[in-house]
C-alpha cells in the first residue's frame, strides 16, 4: 500500500515523535514539529484516515495517536532513512572491539556489550556457525606430569580446549609424538564429521600407539563437539525491568526465551541475510510478540556468519539502532577474518 506524500510526512512525524517522547501525538503537536503548512482540520482528517488504514490508533477518546505495529512496519520499510554513523563512531566502534580481539568470542562479547551500551537495549550475538567449519590445527600443552591439555583450532577461529589425563608420564617428546600424528588425521576434517565411528577408524590407524590415545581422542572429539556449536554472547538483560512498554509478564516470558541459548541461537540463524527488522507480532516466538528484534549479520571471509541483534520495545529508534548493528556487524567480520589469517 503507497500513501500519498503528505499522509507519509504525518505518519513520519507521529512516530519519531512518539519515538522520542513515548507520548501520543496530537494534531496542534503535529502541526508545529512537523511544520505542515495545512489546517488542523486537515491534519486531523489525515489522522483519522491513517487511523482507519490501521497504521495509527488512538488510546483515548481525547488523547492523540501513536503508531501500531503496521504503522512501524511501513515507516521502516518505505519512510525511515538510515545515516551511517560518522568516522569519530566508526573510529570508536573498531578502538572499542580491537581489544577484545584475542578470539571469536571475546570480539562477540565486546560487541554485544558495546551494542547495549551504545543502543540502551538488548543486544544478543551469536558466534560463527560451526557445522561447514573444519579443523586447523591441533596442538598441546602440558599441565602436569600426566595431564596435557588439546587445543582444537577450527576454521571459523573458534579456538576449544579440553583437559586429558594419561596413566603415563607425559613428556614433551610424546606430545611432539601426538601432536604430528593427529594433525595428519584430523587437520582438514569437518567438525560435523568427528564422531565415534571417525575417533575409532582414527584409532585403528595408529595401530598400538592407539593404545596410549584414548583419553587424547576423546577430548579431540568433545572440542570439536563444542567447536562446531552455537553460543550466544549477551549484554543488557537487566535493561528488560526497566522498559514501561513491556509488562512484567511479557517481560518474564521474553527473559525465559532469551536464556533459552538453543532457541534463541536458531531464531537469530534463520533470519534473512543482511540487515533485517522483526516488529511485535511478525516475530516467530510469542514471547517476543511486544518486542521488536532488528539484526545484523555479519560476515567472515566474504561468508554470512553469525548474528548481532538488539531486543527492544516497538517504540526504538529503528534508524539509529540500524546504523550502529550495521558498523559493528561489520567490524566483527573484518576482526574475526583478520584473526582466522593469523592463525593460518
Amino acid at each position: 500500500m503507497e500513501l500519498a506524500s503528505r499522509k507519509q510526512k504525518i505518519l513520519s512525524a507521529i512516530i519519531e515523535s512518539f519515538i522520542r517522547t513515548g507520548e501520543p501525538v496530537g494534531s496542534k503537536t503535529l502541526i508545529n514539529e512537523a511544520g505542515l503548512d495545512v489546517s488542523s482540520a486537515t491534519v486531523r482528517n489525515e489522522m483519522a484516515d491513517l487511523t482507519n488504514m490501521g497504521f495509527l490508533i488512538q488510546p483515548h477518546t481525547s488523547a492523540g495517536r501513536v503508531p501500531t505495529t503496521l504503522g512501524y512496519r511501513y515507516y521502516v520499510d518505505n519512510i525511515m532513512k538510515v545515516t551511517p554513523l560518522s568516522q569519530s563512531g566508526k573510529d570508536y566502534i573498531e578502538s572499542t572491539l580491537s581489544q577484545y580481539s584475542d578470539s571469536p568470542e571475546n570480539i562477540l562479547d565486546g560487541a554485544a556489550s558495546l551494542v547495549s551500551q551504545l543502543t540502551d537495549l538488548i543486544s544478543v550475538a551469536t558466534t560463527p556457525d560451526g557445522e561447514e567449519s573444519r579443523v586447523r590445527k591441533i596442538s598441546f600443552v602440558q599441565t602436569g606430569s600426566h595431564t596435557a591439555m588439546v587445543v582444537l583450532i577450527a576454521s571459523n577461529g573458534i579456538i576449544k580446549t579440553r583437559l586429558f589425563r594419561c596413566g603415563f608420564i607425559i613428556t614433551p617428546e610424546i606430545l611432539k609424538i601426538f601432536d604430528k600424528a593427529l594433525n595428519e588425521i584430523f587437520s582438514g576434517v569437518k567438525l560435523s564429521s568427528i564422531n565415534r565411528p571417525f575417533i575409532q577408524t582414527a584409532a585403528a590407524r595408529f595401530g598400538e600407539l592407539s593404545l596410549f590415545m584414548p583419553s587424547v581422542l576423546t577430548a579431540i572429539q568433545e572440542c570439536a563437539k563444542n567447536a562446531r556449536e552455537i553460543s550466544v554472547c549477551h549484554s543488557g538483560y537487566s535493561k528488560l525491568m526497566l522498559l514501561s512498554e513491556i509488562d512484567f509478564s511479557a517481560a518474564r516470558g521474553m527473559f525465559e526465551f532469551l536464556n533459552n541459548e538453543h532457541d534463541l541461537s536458531s531464531m537469530l540463524l534463520n533470519m534473512p541475510k543482511g540487515t533485517c527488522v522483526v516488529i511485535g507480532r511478525e516475530n516467530s516466538r510469542t514471547e517476543l510478540s511486544e518486542s521488536s528484534v532488528v539484526a545484523a549479520r555479519y560476515t567472515v571471509d566474504s561468508k554470512p556468519s553469525g548474528v548481532i541483534a538488539v531486543v527492544g520495545p516497538l517504540r526504538m529508534d529503528y534508524a539509529r539502532v540500524i546504523s550502529i548493528l550495521e558498523s559493528v556487524s561489520q567490524t566483527v567480520g573484518t576482526l574475526i577474518s583478520e584473526l582466522i589469517q593469523i592463525q593460518k
